[in-house]
């Protein structure tokens, strides 16, 4: 019984820990992007981390592949002192990879709601 207690209160911590620090993580949508397209771009670095294949086959100009599953090892390429936008196709590989930058300590972050499934 007393074991049973453990485990629900780390999942409960862990739901926890992630609800604090997904509160870090600026949440905008496909039209909101388009506006920060056209305008001043030096504060922003864009990233989208999909697959090659997926981001060969629809791309948005001025964002860099680097897909999920390589990030850990091309962090040095995610630039601390600007504001990181991240796409991939629906929203979730992009938010996950928020939660990586937040915990190796980048701050401003923007993760792209819906992702390419709402870009036109």
């Amino acid at each position: 019984m007393n074991t049973l207690y453990i485990i629900l209160a780390v999942i409960i911590l862990l739901v926890l820990i992630n609800k604090f620090m997904s509160r870090n993580i600026k949440s905008i949508s496909t039209t909101e992007l388009k506006t920060i397209l056209a305008g001043d771009l030096k504060p922003y670095a864009f990233f989208d981390v999909r697959t090659p294949g997926e981001f060969k086959a629809n791309k948005i100009k001025g964002f860099k592949n680097i897909p999920l599953n390589t990030m850990a090892s091309k962090l040095t390429q995610f630039p601390k002192d600007k504001t990181i936008v991240l796409i991939c196709q629906s929203g979730n590989r992009s938010s996950s990879a928020a939660r990586q930058l937040l915990k190796a300590g980048y701050t401003d972050i923007i993760n792209v709601s819906g992702g390419m499934n709402f870009w036109k």
